[in-house]
Formats: structure tokens, sequence, C-alpha cells
């Protein structure tokens, strides 16, 4: 084995960019929608004229809708799986808890007949001919009586009816941790998807969404003492007022008890609003010139309350062009963060959120980049939408708590806050691993590839899709540097937003910009349940130089850095490759010198390098101090010595 002196400026990575966009067509869509919502009935009626553009190369004979309110009956497919995985426990004996989802539970099946959901069709055309259908609890099927060709665009008009449920998950009426009236998401009859795999007609069980780009133009009729808020941009300011109008603009409100709110939204792929009559509205404008509209409702007059909410759209203003600059350009002219649902919920243009809290704020508007504009199938990839998502997260309230500590250095609080995140290594991405770990000791552990709906357990499908897919970017980091992992990102973004991108399509851009082969990094992650765990196997001096020999003990292949610390307190670090990498990462401290060993092949357990000094010297021998690497037995990664 021979150990050479790293020639960094030598092997810095090239700027790699991609070039081709790639040919990946898009359905399109266009919404022109007229609603009205009787309060005192919590039941709408609606007309919808959908112009539905196939982009496809192939011929259409069916079509297929979301009828997401329907989940909301007893004995529905989301109250049957809900039921079914709260029959599971896990956790220490005494300790046990089940497994459903707290906010669903057994509650669907409780629902009387006034409190259901259901979204009912009533009567559907295609270019002006009636279209027989059929509902299948949350889809509905459309047999065409003419295909639809490629590259044509056909109209189809339909009149609903539907009753908002009583509120159980993400969407629905009356919220009583809230208060709020309304919460408005998944509530029309919206065409699934068809991509280059085909038709995406999921059932709503439980888990995520995935939508058609296109235009959407929403007119809400209801009492108008309503405020609403939620996707898209106001038409009628002047007519509606409650904070929508400009500066100078005086109100004229139409006579009658209600008030038509009128909305357009470019290029979105869902649209969701939320309305109560005590509604707060707060407004700020970025230097950027976009909009952040905060609509909340303080049910107990709270003036903390108050406060929170004003920090929050603070926040937004001073995160925007740190997000930006890190993740790319946000391409809307407004965003609004709306108290609703029950708990956090991304939609495009807005969010529906239950608390004032930054951390919850932040990623779902995080959202808006691996959701809203990549728009991956949530549903075969929740790992590539809520890790990433976490992820950015982790980032973006990292930023914002060292410049809020650097505003006010004489707050204590903020102080402890910014040293706690710190002490928690990987920086920012800490809590994921440890839920990780977790994991792996609970035996529930699934891959990354198990479809959201199918995991097995509320369980191992939170923490694979949100902890260890922002873990995947964490680690992607200290495969080809935090440089290199941020400028894919940034690539990531500009190449495939608007395109639905899959695992593949990112790890092309990841390792276009890299140089490195990283397939292997998506195999073992992704594609499996194998670990990650080296150990400091033994040491000893040869020809006054001193030994080390590393020990792969998990099944997950990684390259290595291992820092040995002198007893004059100097380092030095010695980088190990992973073979199927063929390459390696540019050099990542310039205070540490550095060795570029051989490659380690995987195929090997135990692997040797030396380092000049003598074997008296060295006083610590550690693997991966960065703890970036998801190492499930870190008590062997540090050797101190005590001589």
């Amino acid at each position: 084995m021979r150990t050479i002196l790293l020639t960094w400026a030598a092997l810095s990575l090239p700027h790699l960019y991609v070039q081709a966009q790639p040919d990946r067509w898009q359905q399109r869509v266009k919404y022109t929608m007229d609603v009205n919502l009787d309060v005192s009935t919590n039941r709408m009626t609606g007309k919808q004229s959908l112009a539905y553009t196939n982009n496809s190369p192939d011929t259409l004979r069916k079509v297929f809708y979301h009828l997401y309110w329907n989940a909301f009956q007893p004995g529905s497919m989301m109250d049957t799986r809900s039921q079914e995985l709260g029959k599971i426990t896990y956790g220490r004996r005494g300790h046990e808890q089940q497994d459903w989802d707290s906010r669903v539970k057994d509650r669907i099946a409780h629902l009387k007949p006034d409190e259901i959901g259901y979204q009912k069709v009533l009567s559907l055309t295609m270019n002006g001919v009636v279209q027989p259908f059929k509902v299948d609890e949350t889809i509905l099927e459309v047999t065409l009586t003419r295909p639809l060709l490629p590259k044509t665009t056909v109209v189809f008009d339909m009149q609903f009816e539907a009753q908002v449920p009583l509120q159980v998950r993400r969407s629905g009426r009356d919220n009583p941790e809230t208060g709020v009236r309304y919460s408005m998401s998944q509530w029309y009859p919206k065409m699934c998807e068809y991509d280059y795999e085909g038709w995406h007609p999921t059932p709503y069980v439980a888990r995520e969404f995935y939508g058609v780009w296109g235009d959407y133009d929403v007119k809400i009729s209801l009492d108008k003492s309503y405020i609403i808020g939620g996707t898209g941009y106001l038409q009628n300011a002047a007519q509606v007022g409650y904070g929508y109008e400009g500066a100078g603009v005086k109100v004229m409100r139409p006579n009658g008890d209600k008030l038509v709110w009128h909305f357009i939204a470019p290029n979105v792929h869902d649209f969701m609003w939320a309305a109560d009559p005590q509604y707060h509205h707060l407004v700020r404008k970025t230097a950027s010139g976009l909009f952040i509209h905060v609509l909340y409702k303080n049910k107990n007059n709270d003036p903390k309350q108050d406060t929170l909410w004003n920090t929050l759209a603070d926040g937004a203003v001073m995160v925007l062009p740190y997000i930006e600059k890190t993740f790319g350009a946000y391409p809307y002219k407004q965003y609004s963060f709306v108290h609703g649902g029950d708990g956090g919920m991304e939609y495009p243009m807005s969010t529906l959120i239950k608390s004032p809290s930054l951390g919850t704020a932040f990623h779902e508007w995080m959202h808006s980049w691996y959701q809203g504009m990549l728009g991956t199938n949530e549903s075969l990839y929740p790992w590539m939408d809520e890790g990433f998502t976490t992820y950015a997260e982790g980032r973006v309230s990292g930023w914002y708590y060292e410049q809020q500590l650097a505003l006010h250095p004489d707050n204590q609080g903020l102080k402890d806050m910014v040293a706690k995140r710190h002490a928690a290594l990987p920086v920012d991405q800490g809590p994921s691993y440890d839920s990780y770990f977790d994991l792996e000791r609970s035996g529930y552990q699934e891959p990354l590839t198990t479809h959201a709906d199918h995991y097995n357990t509320n369980l191992a499908y939170g923490i694979a899709s949100y902890s260890m897919g922002a873990m995947f970017l964490e680690q992607l980091g200290y495969i080809v540097s935090d440089s290199v992992r941020d400028r894919i990102l940034l690539e990531y973004y500009r190449e495939w937003r608007f395109k639905h991108p899959n695992a593949s399509d990112f790890m092309r851009v990841a390792e276009k910009v890299s140089g490195l082969q990283l397939d292997w990094y998506k195999e073992y992650w992704i594609s499996s349940v194998k670990t990650i765990d080296y150990g400091i196997d033994s040491l000893w001096e040869e020809n006054g130089k001193s030994k080390i020999r590393l020990r792969m003990i998990g099944g997950i292949p990684m390259p290595i850095d291992v820092v040995m610390t002198y007893k004059d307190g100097s380092k030095e670090m010695a980088y190990i490759p992973q073979y199927s990498m063929f390459g390696g990462k540019p050099l990542e401290d310039h205070t540490i010198p550095t060795t570029r060993n051989e490659p380690w092949k995987w195929t090997s357990p135990t692997y040797t390098f030396e380092v000049s000094r003598r074997l008296l010297d060295l006083r610590v021998i550690e693997i991966d101090p960065s703890q970036r690497m998801a190492d499930i037995e870190r008590k062997n990664n540090k050797l101190e010595l005590k001589w």
C-alpha cells in the first residue's frame, strides 16, 4: 500500500455542469372553477372546466381523477389502514406505543353523516359529450368515448358537490386545536398524473400527493364575514379587502351576504385555501418584491401568539435570500403561511400550519422547492421530498438562529440554542441521525424504495422518509464534500424543476457535478437496509512508522476520513476513497495536513495505512470526526491512547 501526499490543487474537481436539458414531457392542465360554500351546512357545489393537454406520445383511452374527501367515511381505506396500524405496538416494555397516526386513529370510524367528507361528480363531459365514469372510493375512473390522441387538448366540464369533513387529516372543518373553521385542501376533483410510467391513480390512504402542473382560475363564494388565505393571487382585492387591498385603495364590497374571491395561480400542481371569520392578516414585502402573507386565528386573544406569528412573518423575510442562494430562486410573487390543518402541510404558494413554529414554517416553505417545483412523485420517492425538505429546513433554521445571535449577542436563550445545535453533529441534522439509529435498532426498518403507503409501520415510514432522506444529503456531503453537494443541489434545481425527477435523475446530476461514480451509494442507502459500521482494528509500528488497520464491520462501504491527533497537539488526516467512486472528494479542511491513500475495495474486510510518526507519538485516532457518516456503532470509531 502506497501513501502519497495529496496535491489538492491538481485533484480539485472541475466545475462540471449539466448542459443538456432532459426531454421529460409533462402533461398540462388548466382549471377554471367556480364554487359556492354554504357555511351553515358545510356543503359545497361547484363547476369545473379542465383543459387537459396530452403532451405524451401515448393515446389515452381513460383518465382518472382523485376524490380525496371520500376517504373520510367509515370503512374507507384510510380508516381501515389507520386502525390496522394501530394494532402494532413498539417500544420498551411498559412504554409501548401504538403505531397509528395520532391525528387519525379511529376517528373516521366514528364520523356521523353530517361529519363525513364526500365528493360527488354530478356530470362530466369531454368537449361537450357525456362521458361514462365510475367511482371507487377516492378514485374516479373515466372511460373516454373517444381516445385522447398525443399532442392534443380536450376540455372536461364537470359539476360536483361536496361535504367538508370534520377535520381529521390535513383538510376539514372546525379544527379543535386551532379553532380554524375551514382548511380546504384536496377539496376538488383533481386529475391524476400521467407520466412516463403511466397513470398514477393512487388511492388516498394516508400519505403523499402527485399532481399535474398547470394554471388555476378559481372563484370562491362564501359568507362575506370570512377571510381566505392560500394558493394564488387575489384578482379582486378592491372588492374583498381584508388586508389584500393596496395602500390607499378604498374597498368597495358588493351588496349581499356572500363575497366572491377570485384567485389565479400560474404553473402549480394544486390549489389550497382556508377560511375563518377571525383571521388576522399580516403582510410583509421582501427586498426582492415577494409578498409574504400570514393568516392566523388567535382564539384566546393571547398577545404572545400575536408576537409569535409576527416573528414568523419577519423570519420568512430574513431567510429568503439565504434560501434562494442555497437552493434556487423562488419563482412566484407571493407565499402564504395559513393557520389550519393538523400540523404542517405544503401546497403550491402556501402552507397550512397549526402553530407559529419557525421550524415547521421553514420546513413547509422548503417544500416549495422539493414538492412544489421539483414535484417528485411523493408516493414513490417520499425521501426525495420529505427528506430533502428536512435537510433544507435544518440548513435554513441553523442560518436563521446564527443571524439572530449576531443581532442579539447577549440573548442567553439564543446562545443556548445555537450551542445546542453545534453540539449535535452533524450540524443541523443531528436529530435525523438519532431517529435513524433508533429505527435500525427497532427491527422495523424497510428500504427507502418502499411505496409511501406500503410501509409496514408509520414508524418506519416517518424515519425513512424524513430522517434517512435528510441523511442522504448530509452523507453525500461527506462523500463528495459539502461544497460540491451544494453545487449539486443548485444544479438539480436548475435542471429538473417542473419536470418530476426521480432518484436516478438526481444521481446523474450528482455524478456529473462531482465527477464521481455514485450509483453504489444510492444502491446501498436507498435500496437496502444494510448499515455502516467501521472500527479501528489494531495498530503497530514498523521502521519508525505507525501502521493503523481499520475494519469494515457493516455492509455499506464508504470513503473514510481518519484524523490522528499527536501528543504535541498537531493533527493529520488520512483520506481513503471508496473504490467504487473512481475518484475522491476535494480537500475540505485546509488546516489539517492530509494524505490521500489508495482506494479501499469493498471486498476487503480490513484496510491498513501508515503515518510517518512513531506509535508513541499518537494520542487519538478517530474515524469520521465530523460524524456525517451514519456509523451505527461509534464507540469503535475513536481510540484514545493513554501512554
